[in-house]
């Protein structure tokens, strides 16, 4: 397993090499064999491929309305960039920053999976556990086990689309995990084990699960077995209680229909929410920096020597008509090489993924939520691949390796998927 390559350029880590071996072969998803890869190389990236990411991110901030955004790309044979930009308001001049906090929302995902991998470790669940051996009240989920609620496989309708009109309503509510859950576990299910389907109520309800089963908080957890081992000091996930994502905080908005309708001029603002509504499925809070470290992180945990760790053993397509490369397993999607999430929350939408043998990283929050979270997907996979082809700095060695995309078919992905009007031009 390749060690991360960022961990001594991160001011917010761990420092020693002790604490990053604890974080790669302990207690976050399984021990694996150690290998090394090129440190990230310090420096920033060539000029004109730094212009081809801020025209990238600024095409996807005007597709989704965004004032302002926070972008980190890694590339460890030449450099890096890390930049907020706009402004964090639209009525506002103050300018975005990278030490700005912001709702990390899918990408809480794997690190629910974490403390499941965890616990397994640890002899407290076993990962074919059935759901209802730790959350009594659902008697009905006994076919359904905590592995298949990290990977997805659950056959649990989504609740998101039910239970958001609410939540925009009144962000300050305080939700109960199964409160949110209930509008997906209401509705009819597939054959649990048998395909991909995105669902949040499984995430939701395996947070339930562990909690119930540690008998510790989801929080408490996530300080175990995720941002305590790997030193990460603003990745929390919140309490109940409605408030900022950190200190700083970068303001978070949604455009609906009528603000759409006028150009995405006016959008409410969601930076305090209470995270209890998105809980174990979407509800943490980071930094950019810190973000790109634990996505990093993640994906060195992907393989064992050659092979796929358990946790990705067995990915599942996620559609009939999707590309063969496009899967997801472990509480990530698998896109080639590699491994992330992407995702919105009120106010945001997030996305970070890693390549799981070179640790080329790429991390991108937009602070306006109106838009479909593929979009933000989108724009990932498009910073990966301006920079996939980026020549090495002088005494380095760039990988052999490449993305089964080109920058050029996401750029027209996040135009075709814009809620608001493209400057002239821009939408080709």
């Amino acid at each position: 397993m390749r060690m991360f390559s960022r961990w001594r350029r991160t001011a917010t880590a761990v420092a020693g090499a002790a604490a990053v071996i604890l974080a790669l072969s302990g207690c976050t998803g399984g021990s694996s064999p150690q290998a090394r890869t090129p440190q990230q190389v310090s420096g920033d990236l060539p000029a004109e491929t730094v212009d081809e990411l801020q025209a990238a991110v600024e095409h996807a901030m005007a597709a989704t309305g965004s004032s302002g955004a926070i972008v980190g790309v890694w590339v460890p044979w030449a450099g890096a960039w890390v930049t907020g930009l706009g402004t964090t308001s639209p009525d506002s001049d103050e300018a975005v920053t990278t030490d700005m906090a912001f709702r990390i929302s899918n990408m809480t995902r794997p690190m629910t999976c974490d403390v499941l991998y965890g616990l397994a470790e640890d002899g407290v669940v076993g990962l074919d556990d059935p759901v209802s051996e730790h959350v009594a009240s659902s008697p009905d989920l006994d076919d359904v086990t905590l592995r298949q609620l990290c990977d997805n496989t659950s056959g649990l309708a989504g609740s998101r689309d039910t239970t958001l009109p609410e939540a925009l309503r009144t962000p300050e509510r305080e939700w109960h995990p199964r409160e949110v859950a209930a509008a997906g576990l209401g509705q009819d299910r597939t054959e649990a084990g048998v395909a991909f389907t995105d669902s949040d109520t499984g995430y939701l309800m395996l947070g339930t699960a562990l909690q119930n089963a540690s008998t510790e908080t989801a929080a408490a957890l996530f300080r175990e077995y995720v941002t305590g081992p790997l030193g990460l000091r603003a990745t929390t996930l919140p309490g109940r209680q409605a408030a900022e994502p950190g200190d700083p905080a970068l303001p978070g908005f949604f455009s609906d229909g009528a603000d759409r309708n006028e150009g995405c001029v006016d959008p409410r603002e969601y930076t305090e929410l209470s995270a209890s509504y998105g809980f174990t499925d979407s509800g943490a809070v980071s930094t950019i920096e810190e973000l790109g470290v634990y996505t990093e992180a993640l994906a060195a945990r992907v393989k064992d020597g050659d092979k796929p760790s358990e946790r990705w053993s067995s990915p599942k397509p996620i559609s009939t008509t999707s590309d063969s490369w496009y899967q997801y397993a472990g509480g990530t999607y698998i896109a080639g090489s590699m491994v992330g999430q992407q995702g919105s929350i009120p106010g945001y939408l997030t996305s970070a993924y890693s390549d799981t043998d070179n640790g080329l990283t790429v991390a991108v929050v937009l602070n306006n939520s109106a838009a479909s979270d593929a979009v933000v997907g989108y724009l990932a996979k498009e910073l990966a691949a301006i920079v996939s082809k980026v020549p090495a700095r002088e005494g380095e060695t760039a990988p052999e390796f490449g993305l089964p995309w080109t920058a050029e078919d996401y750029h027209q992905r996040i135009a075709d998927g814009a809620v608001c009007p493209l400057p002239e031009g821009d939408g080709e």
